[in-house]
């Protein structure tokens, strides 16, 4: 396909796969710069694996999120996307990062704060970790010490990616106790793996953005309305706004060069009970999983297609109870010395009447308990929540399930950072994109936004429109990386 021909007909349509955040901001990126974009969802909805569902429950009617997803001041891509479908106002930040951190392991709960102030990195943390009770103060000066050895370091240098962050942690002076405490707190929940399985890049990229790059960076927010109503009900009025053809329980079937004169690429797609259906365009963007792209990838699109099958998933499991009264007096805590790893309260959110309070328990790295029965992580969670919350006691239980996500994220192993395409492939007008992909980040809702960006980006490039939209921030630069 020449660039004559990747300039007319088809080359003024697009074809996104994949209704995600990050397929819906690279639509959503290409329908703004005058690209006549369609959108492909396999599900009835859109928001990928960030995304909502009703729940006919015993404590009445709920709105349940099947996960707990966070995000942070420095995510600034994800902070574009609230603002590009209206929702910043629904995901608020805290005002302060403030983290209370509740420790079971002993004779009794002991309560610790992880808190920032005003004052420029590194101090903004030195309060609290000066007071952070949970390590001796032998620990707190080793981690301080390590810190500004981690800030140190350069991500993006390939060398870290072959090292795994618990050996580094061990050469840094760090305890177990230490690990526990601290770095695996953060790391498990951002990286979804722990320091002795996670790629030293990349949990460089965590600690130095999030906690050592500016005073307010690692200020958590999250939605304090369903996930749906951002991902999917806000996010498909604004391509709906934009111009964008949004089809729903469509899947994608093939992607083919197109046998016109225009060139360009033919998509064919199953649309249930419509039948099967062509599409052409001179764009598309596969923001599908890392299996469904080697599945659906034309042939020379990868030099080697096979690496997408060697970046691995790691599951992550949510479990949720139903109190019949209020057991958390704060918006979330996180939890050592027990299974239990982040809670949430989601009453509000969740449409919950009647009295009550519904917590969301986020437990990352569930290797071992994804395919557990609903009885036996009921056995084991109730009397932890008991443990960690004493009103819980003599609460009753109105509702106990569970949602389980066995390929919530990629592995972040030692070595996964060569394995991510970045969005350009070899094949003219095919875009790769997905928290997958070579972000630079762990597989996040910023690696996602920032996916499609890249994604359409390199599709207006090769359009000749290399700035054919305002960059989203923070994107600069990756899309041109080539692994």
């Amino acid at each position: 396909m020449t660039a004559d021909e990747m300039r007319s007909g088809a080359a003024r349509r697009a074809v996104v796969l994949g209704g995600g955040l990050a397929g819906t901001t690279a639509a959503l990126r290409l329908a703004e710069a005058g690209v006549e974009t369609t959108l492909v969802e396999t599900r009835p909805r859109l928001g990928g694996l960030a995304f909502s569902f009703r729940r006919d429950s015993a404590a009445g009617p709920l709105t349940v999120d099947n996960g707990q997803h966070v995000y942070l001041r420095c995510c600034t891509a994800y902070r574009w996307f609230l603002d590009r479908v209206g929702a910043r106002g629904l995901a608020p930040l805290q005002n302060r990062l403030d983290v209370p951190v509740l420790d079971v392991g002993g004779t009794r709960p002991r309560l610790a704060r992880l808190r920032r102030t005003a004052l420029p990195v590194p101090l903004h943390l030195a309060a609290s970790l000066a007071g952070y009770r949970h390590l001796s103060a032998a620990e707190r000066g080793a981690v301080a010490r390590a810190a500004l050895a981690l800030k140190g370091l350069d991500p993006d240098d390939p060398a870290l990616d072959a090292v795994d962050f618990g050996t580094w942690l061990h050469r840094h002076g760090q305890s177990s106790r230490a690990v526990e405490a601290l770095w695996d707190l953060v790391g498990t929940a951002t990286l979804n793996a722990r320091a002795p399985q996670a790629s030293l890049g990349l949990a460089a990229k965590v600690f130095r953005t999030g906690l050592l790059s500016e005073p307010g960076a690692a200020d958590i927010g999250w939605a304090h309305v369903p996930l749906g109503d951002i991902h999917d009900d806000l996010a498909r009025a604004a391509l709906d706004a934009a111009g964008v053809r949004t089809l729903l329980r469509t899947r994608a079937q093939a992607v083919d060069p197109a046998p016109t004169e225009d060139g360009g690429w033919r998509v064919t797609v199953d649309r249930g009970g419509s039948g099967a259906a062509e599409l052409t365009a001179g764009t598309v963007v596969f923001a599908v999983p890392q299996r469904e792209a080697y599945r659906l990838l034309p042939a020379g699109a990868l030099a080697d297609p096979g690496r997408l099958l060697d970046i691995g998933t790691a599951p992550i499991l949510n479990v949720h109870v139903v109190y019949d009264r209020t057991v958390l007096r704060r918006p979330f805590f996180a939890a050592l010395g027990t299974p239990v790893q982040w809670v949430f309260d989601r009453t509000a959110a969740s449409g919950l009447t009647g009295g009550g309070q519904y917590l969301a328990l986020s437990q990352s790295v569930a290797h071992e308990e994804i395919g557990l029965p609903v009885a036996a992580l009921r056995e084991r969670y109730l009397p932890e929540l008991e443990r960690l919350l004493p009103a819980a006691a003599g609460a009753g239980v109105r509702d106990f399930f569970v949602t389980r996500e066995r390929t919530a994220t990629f592995d972040p192993a030692p070595g996964v950072g060569r394995l991510r395409p970045s969005a350009r492939t070899l094949a003219p007008g095919i875009q790769l994109a997905g928290a997958w992909t070579a972000t630079g980040w762990p597989a996040t809702m910023e690696s996602a936004v920032r996916s499609g960006a890249n994604a359409a980006h390199e599709a207006l490039a090769s359009l000749g429109r290399p700035h054919g939209a305002e960059p989203v921030p923070g994107t600069e630069g990756r899309a041109h990386e080539h692994h």
